[in-house]
């Protein structure tokens, strides 16, 4: 599955549930080092696209390449041939989906522990590390349920960087944040682009796009219908989707 292609490229990539395309024919790339925003009304399909790449479903038609590694359509690979798709890529859900009976700790260690079978003590020393610089090691002995929104939010993260992924998906990340932790999480994300990491992030928060994307990519009916700088697309949009997407208030992140 070893493409040798650099940075993730998704081209033709068609997905159906049943007798529904949800995807038909998407085509996108992002460059390591680059912010993408995938945009678009609700049940615009943007989580399914994360969904494919992180081959957490299955697609009927098209090809994705993250970083190297090739995935084809055709049932999602077993587990023990992603390994390397894993290392790339890290996703960071919309509702964190931390476990509840393990602690901040116990959550970002789990995968690199069984997945990777790191020590116990490697992996609990890079995951000390993440959360600090994420601003939450004071929190590593916490459970989910007593954490805020924000910290909640910079856990998932850390677990997602945990085995240093050159790409970061992120679905509807501001979805539960107040204007102030929005900025913060800007900044967290402008810092891992920093490092080279290329990071996608399906939303529909048109002011977070504006002031952290590099791009922005939009999605409406399973297809790109338009794209390019945040300031262009946003300013002067050219399809009825994206004056769509400007006019629809920021609501609770649900969609395909």
């Amino acid at each position: 599955m070893d493409s040798g292609v650099s940075g993730l490229a998704v081209r033709a990539l068609e997905l159906a549930r049943g007798t529904q395309r949800v995807l038909r024919g998407v085509d996108l790339d992002v460059s390591p080092g680059e912010r993408c925003a995938l945009m678009g009304v609700s049940g615009a399909g943007k989580t399914t696209v994360l969904r494919a790449i992180a081959a957490l479903e299955p697609f009927s038609a098209g090809r994705i390449d993250v970083d190297g590694f090739a995935l084809v359509p055709g049932a999602v690979p077993p587990e023990s041939r992603l390994r390397e798709l894993r290392r790339r890529v890290g996703m960071v859900f919309q509702a964190h989906s931390l476990f509840e009976h393990l602690t901040v700790l116990d959550n970002v260690t789990l995968a690199p522990r069984h997945a990777l079978r790191w020590t116990r003590q490697r992996a609990e020393a890079v995951a000390m590390e993440l959360l600090a610089t994420l601003g939450v090691a004071p929190r590593a002995h916490a459970y989910p349920r007593q954490l805020s929104g924000g910290e909640a939010q910079r856990v998932a993260i850390a677990r997602a960087l945990v085995r240093d992924p050159s790409f970061l998906l992120m679905d509807e990340p501001t979805s539960a944040l107040d204007p102030a932790r929005r900025g913060a999480l800007g900044d967290v994300i402008g810092a891992l682009a920093r490092q080279g990491r290329g990071i996608l992030i399906a939303t529909h928060d048109v002011e977070f796009a504006q002031a952290h994307a590099d791009r922005v990519v939009v999605l409406a009916d399973g297809v790109v219908v338009e794209e390019g700088r945040p300031r262009e697309v946003l300013s002067r949009p050219s399809h009825p989707a994206t004056r769509a997407l400007l006019s629809a208030p920021v609501a609770d992140g649900a969609g395909a």
